[in-house]
């Protein structure tokens, strides 16, 4: 799929306002080159969550304004982390699965490294102390359940993993499908003007196979589905939806897992 490259890094600098009292709100300047991407990775918060505290109604923000970008009284989060699955989450944090789906607007059960999860829906705070102990009882009951069933599964699924992935270092760059001349269809006929949400990589198919599921540093579990002309050896093209999130990315040295 034709595309264009965006090897250049926006650089941000991000200031935090400071008081000589404590507030409720975490508030920061905008920088030149800042964009609400960056200023949410930076800040552990997502796009959507900044937009709602300071009323915006667009990724547009104004060098030298001030935006709130957490409050003491946030809905509570969590940050996934290597390993992390629904359904541990949900027990180790006492909610259900159907909740966090519900809550992040989730389709699947799928999540990666490093996506910031809301806890409770909007305006609501975290479980209380007195609703806790039967909730945890019962959670403790399952898992003990679930966990013998389970386990022997889990390691098979892991130990395969290990004998037959890869991990290689690599050169990474951003692209978007919405630029002069580009067709919106990568090299295995996925639209990604119609799929923005896809997590695609163009690889060289010679060093990581079309079709691969992949693990990119920084970017999350992927599918190798493109190619590119300037794609070559040990170099890979991530699709990045958002033209100033794709310059936000930049060109970085990142390590990649090949899963099967």
């Amino acid at each position: 799929m034709k595309k264009t490259l965006l090897s250049f890094v926006a650089v941000a600098s991000i200031t935090v306002a400071m008081s000589g009292q404590k507030t409720s709100a975490q508030e920061i300047k905008v920088q030149k080159g800042d964009t609400l991407w960056g200023i949410s990775q930076k800040y552990d918060t997502s796009v959507e969550n900044i937009k709602r505290l300071n009323d915006l109604d667009s990724d547009t923000i104004i060098e030298n304004t001030r935006l709130v970008v957490k409050k003491e009284a946030d809905t509570p989060t969590y940050k996934v982390k290597k390993g992390d699955s629904l359904w541990k989450i949900s027990n180790t944090k006492n909610v259900s699965i159907n909740e966090l789906r519900s809550w992040n607007q989730l389709k699947s059960d799928v999540i990666h490294p490093g996506q910031v999860l809301k806890l409770a829906g909007d305006g609501q705070a975290a479980s209380t102390n007195t609703a806790q102990p039967a909730k945890a009882k019962q959670t403790k009951q399952t898992t003990q359940t679930t966990t013998k069933k389970a386990t022997p599964v889990q390691k098979t699924s892991t130990t395969k993993k290990e004998n037959s992935g890869k991990t290689i270092t690599v050169s990474a760059t951003a692209y978007t499908a919405n630029c002069n001349g580009c067709s919106g269809t990568t090299a295995t006929g996925v639209n990604l003007k119609a799929n923005p949400d896809a997590k695609v990589i163009a690889v060289d198919p010679s060093v990581i196979p079309l079709g691969s599921k992949v693990y990119v540093e920084g970017y999350g579990y992927a599918t190798a589905a493109d190619t590119g002309g300037a794609i070559k050896g040990n170099k890979i093209d991530v699709f990045i939806p958002s033209h100033d999130q794709a310059m936000q990315w930049g060109r970085k040295t990142v390590e990649v897992q090949v899963l099967n």
